[in-house]
């Protein structure tokens, strides 16, 4: 039996031209002993997934997120845990810029409304929603949630955020103490807080209720994060305006009431998907692997 390579990939290597690297591996079904390192794009590694790899002591993630990792069972076993944290953040604030405009001026069904050749047919469509002059509320000011306040700053009247303290960062900024308090503020609500059970869920029916039918949720953390039903529920009855989606509770399964849905723009977890920022997510997981077979500090360890 040959001996079997020292690095695996978990899937989707492809995504960040990593496919060159390792071998492609089911855990949930293929046992790995003697794999040492493992490299993820995003479906993370579960305790079953590292019992079936016995020997591994590294799991390098070519994500920020690390809420699909079990984080737990890896510190007791000893494996190291990296992921790709600040190359990405300006590519997901821009989508998160993109998406309230998009949202506000309805892009998505202005470009339909031309391609189906309705504008002859039935004039001008329905008026937009300005996207400047409005209240902007960030859910979680973390290094992609200081970004969107960089860039939203033009387009809000007042900037506002909770996290879990006030930040030295946000001292430019109105900081409400909860998510609902900044929900009851906000006209538009950015959710930039990472995934995880600590966060599922943030986003509740009361928040949603809070931001009301002339208010607009974008979302480009963690499907998880968001009361998804509740969500849907509100847009669909007029208590919520409008939402720019890139993230799903049950992704790549987007629910088929929100496809009917025409006050959201719906983006499949795009957020860092440009070439040049999964060219650098690529490099800086191939950077840690370096690092960790090298015996040296691993550049960006959890």
């Amino acid at each position: 039996m040959p001996k079997p390579p020292l690095l695996m990939l978990v899937e989707q290597p492809d995504l960040f031209g990593l496919h060159h690297i390792g071998e492609h591996y089911d855990l949930r079904s293929q046992p790995a002993p003697g794999i040492v390192a493992a490299v993820s794009s995003g479906n993370g590694v579960d305790a079953a997934m590292m019992e079936a790899a016995p020997d591994l002591k590294m799991i390098a993630l070519s994500v920020v997120g690390y809420d699909k990792v079990d984080v737990e069972t890896a510190r007791a076993r000893g494996i190291a845990i990296t992921n790709t944290p600040d190359v990405l953040t300006d590519d997901v604030a821009d989508l998160a810029i993109g998406l309230m405009i998009s949202v506000a001026r309805r892009l998505p069904q202005q470009d339909l409304f031309v391609r189906e050749g309705r504008w002859p047919l039935e004039g001008p469509p329905a008026l937009a929603r300005r996207a400047s002059g409005r209240r902007i509320g960030i859910l979680g000011l973390g290094r992609i949630g200081q970004a969107i306040a960089r860039r939203a700053q033009p387009f809000a009247t007042e900037i506002g955020y909770y996290s879990r303290q006030p930040r030295a960062e946000g001292k430019e900024y109105i900081y409400r103490d909860s998510p609902l308090a900044l929900a009851e503020w906000a006209d538009v609500l950015i959710v930039a807080v990472s995934g995880g059970p600590g966060t599922a869920g943030l986003v509740s029916h009361a928040v949603i209720e809070a931001l009301g039918p002339d208010g607009t949720l974008i979302n480009i953390a963690r499907g998880s994060v968001v009361d998804e039903p509740a969500m849907i529920a509100a847009l669909t009855d007029g208590r919520l305006g409008a939402a720019g989606l890139d993230v799903f509770a049950h992704e790549p399964n987007v629910p088929e009431a929100l496809l009917r849905l025409e006050n959201v723009a719906l983006v499949p977890h795009q957020g860092s998907a440009t070439r040049e920022t999964r060219a650098a997510m690529g490099k800086l997981v191939l950077d840690n692997l370096a690092a960790f077979f090298a015996g040296k500090p691993l550049l960006t360890p959890i």
